[in-house]
């Protein structure tokens, strides 16, 4: 029962939506599903009234009133009571449940069942347990609807429920459909990642949650080996599921822990408003001041930092005032007793860092909070040419306003229970040795993309604040290319390839792998395939996905960075099959010209994302990513080279000078796509119409002859074969070696 397919549970993290928008929106579909009816033998009684059996106000012996939201009758008789919250509140434990436990317990009622629903979850409680019989999320009703109605449908709905045949397989994880691209990214608006800590790369959390809702189901396991900033963990535990988050980089589990870590927030906020009274009473502000501090409290003295850095240590990269009040910050912070406010205080004061460090410039006509870093904009330690100034206690004002949001989105949901299926592990991706062979459930994860990040690097202000330690063996297993070490390309393939090959070793047989990946380089998609393949995978297809986020890189050079990333989707199978190679008839150099010239003319010109992503997708799928890999090592530099590009529109053209280049014949280019076309919809396990396939392949055919239907039909029928329906699929003969 998919009661929910077309609601956007984002509306939820909306202040407008309450308690009343939870009742009529989520709770009355689910009781007319049940049966539950105004009227007749399993009827709804709305907000009914009862006499407190327990309770009178003293003074005038006068009756306390109690109202449950709705009372729910089985063939005439009170069966079990539910009660609405709104979606912010906890419904498993505490006082929520306390009063529905006294409705259910009435004299008038005396229900078998009570029931709680925030609009995230809906929670089963039996009047003779304390522990719920029932939990789950509103979004994964579909698996959970049979044992709603064992539980709380109506008599004769029950007894078919319980008398049917169970369905067979359940959730089928082979059968599972390739998510299709998200074309509304969410960021801002889950304050769980956005706002609590910078970090160099954060996948959407919308994009994340919508693929471990898709390969799997409430309580399997997922892992992250390449976790960063905790997206993937926050997002299986927030839907109900165990997972696992591996970062060689300390101050990732640091983040993570310390952003899920439960406190009394009341005693976090006494805590903070405690270390801000001191701070700003004592804060050292003149020069003797300063001097005194910085003998006094420690801070990072001697940190090296990378050898691209415009200073050689970390105390560089503040000023004297700045270092000497963080010093001090820190020595209070590290004052608070309680161990799991203090690292919350912790997390708080390191994400300040990014702002109160000369690396930090403000923008141009905003005020002086609202600028950026070098370390994330350039992705190296560069002095600002003119450092924004800002207050350290006003700064610390903000990370405690956020911090406290996002502790108060997480809580209802993230309780200490549900982090009891955590685990957050500082460890190396390509030693997974510490878990067990064929444990995992699935796999999301969004590795370095080669020589772009060097993340041990500029991680270095932040471990060296907090005390973090980073080994000489970590710097040397960390997968990227390039960095201090200067790693060889070779070196960060076989290093991905062993973290591919752990990941392998310990998903489950019939179970699934997202891989996220952006590189203009065809080698490094080979590489990725390659391993892939080495370690029992199968390439099932692969996602486009662009994100609402233009990062400074694409901006300064729109015509040779990429933006947005391509999501590999693997199945882990018994026997695998190879990406087979398809005959073409034609060079792969003419076929590659004729891709790149296609996408031009389907789109009336085409940006580098989109050829990139066309390229490297019927690389893969037509199987001649070997030889774009070998023979051309970076599109852009052959789309500089063969075409135009328009600064205003940021698109590439072909040259005025020339018609299209590409010169395959008519029908060996309807084959081509053709196949293209099909061998995607068979990655996908769909068989298109004539129409579907016509009307996909007409628009890559507009730089040269256009094809009449016929010649199309021609084509088709001498490579495919038709199945139910109208349907086409490949026929297994065309599926050979391709001829190069």
């Amino acid at each position: 029962m998919n009661l929910f397919k077309d609601f956007d549970f984002g509306q939820l993290d909306s202040p407008d939506f309450k308690e009343d928008s939870v009742r009529e929106v989520l709770i009355l579909p689910i009781l007319d599903a049940l049966g539950y009816k105004p009227k007749g033998p399993n009827q709804i009684f709305r907000s009914r009234t009862l006499k407190h059996p327990f309770v009178k106000i003293s003074s005038t012996e006068r009756e306390v009133r109690i109202t449950p939201d709705y009372l729910m009758e089985s063939q005439g008789k009170p069966f079990w009571v539910l009660d609405a919250k709104a979606p912010g509140q906890e419904i498993k434990s505490g006082t929520n449940p306390e009063q529905v436990y006294s409705y259910a317990i009435h004299p008038d009622i005396r229900a078998t069942y009570y029931a709680l629903c925030n609009g995230r979850e809906f929670v089963v409680f039996q009047v003779n347990q304390k522990e719920p019989v029932l939990a789950f999320h509103l979004q994964d009703m579909e698996s959970y609807w049979t044992k709603l109605v064992e539980f709380l449908g109506p008599s004769g709905l029950r007894e078919a429920t319980l008398l049917a045949a169970p369905a067979p397989g359940g959730f089928d994880y082979m059968a599972r459909k390739l998510p299709t691209e998200i074309t509304f990214v969410k960021r801002q608006d889950a304050s769980r990642h956005y706002g609590v800590h910078g970090y160099f790369t954060k996948q959407a959390w919308n994009i994340v949650q919508d693929y471990i809702r898709n390969f799997t189901q409430p309580g399997d396991l997922v892992l992250d080996p390449f976790g960063g900033s905790g997206v993937t963990l926050v997002e299986a535990l927030m839907v109900g599921r165990a997972a696992i988050h591996v970062d060689i980089n300390p101050h990732s589990t640091f983040l993570v822990e310390n952003l899920l870590s439960p406190v009394n927030l009341s005693a976090l906020s006494e805590a903070y408003d405690a270390v801000r009274e001191v701070f700003i009473k004592n804060a050292p502000k003149t020069k003797d001041q300063i001097k005194i501090a910085l003998r006094k409290y420690p801070y990072p003295k001697g940190c090296k930092l990378p050898s691209n850095s415009d200073v050689d240590f970390v105390e560089q990269l503040f000023s004297p005032m700045h270092l000497a009040q963080l010093a001090y910050l820190k020595n209070l912070i590290m004052g608070v007793r309680d161990r799991q406010i203090r690292g919350v205080l912790l997390l708080m004061f390191s994400g300040a860092l990014n702002k109160l460090n000369l690396t930090y410039h403000a923008s141009l006509g905003r005020s002086a909070g609202r600028g950026d870093s070098a370390i994330f904009k350039y992705y190296r330690y560069r002095i600002a040419p003119k450092p924004g100034v800002l207050d350290v206690i006003s700064v610390m004002n903000s990370r405690f306003r956020k911090v406290m949001k996002a502790k108060r989105e997480i809580a209802p949901i993230i309780t200490s229970q549900i982090l009891k299926n955590a685990r957050i592990v500082k460890g190396d991706a390509a030693d997974l040795s510490w878990i067990p062979t064929e444990s995992i459930d699935y796999i999301y994860t969004d590795p370095p993309y080669g020589a772009k990040i060097p993340y041990l690097d500029l991680s270095v202000m932040w471990n060296s604040w907090l005390g973090l330690k980073v080994t000489k063996s970590d710097l040397e297993s960390e997968i990227i290319e390039g960095g201090e070490l200067k790693k060889s390309k070779g070196r960060y393939f076989d290093l991905l390839s062993k973290s591919i090959s752990e990941m392998g070793r310990v998903l489950k047989f019939d179970r699934w792998m997202s891989f996220v990946f952006a590189h203009d380089e065809p080698a490094y998609w080979h590489a990725i395939i390659n391993a892939a393949e080495a370690a029992g995978f199968e390439y099932i297809g692969v996602t486009k996905q662009d994100t609402d986020k233009t990062t400074f890189k694409k901006r300064q050079n729109p015509f040779t960075t990429l933006q947005g990333t391509l999501i590999i989707n693997f199945k882990k199978v018994r026997n695998p099959k190879s990406i087979i190679k398809v005959a073409l008839g034609a060079k792969v150099s003419d076929i590659i010209t004729e891709t790149i010239e296609s996408t031009i003319a389907e789109n009336n010109g085409a940006t580098i994302e989109q050829i990139n992503d066309r390229l490297v997708i019927s690389g893969l799928e037509m199987g001649f990513l070997d030889v774009l890999a070998k023979e051309y090592k970076n599109i852009a530099q052959i789309l500089q080279a063969e075409f135009d590009y328009d600064s205003t529109c940021e698109k590439y053209h072909i040259r005025k000078e020339r018609k299209f280049k590409a010169q395959i014949a008519l029908n060996v280019r309807v084959r081509y796509f053709i196949l293209s076309y099909l061998r995607k919809m068979e990655l996908r396990g769909e068989q298109p119409t004539f129409d579907d396939i016509v009307l996909n392949i007409m628009p890559l055919l507009k730089n040269g002859d256009t094809p009449e239907h016929q010649t199309i039909l021609n084509v088709l029928e001498a490579i495919a074969e038709r199945t139910h329906h109208g349907r086409w699929k490949i026929k297994e003969v065309n599926q050979n070696v391709l001829n190069l």
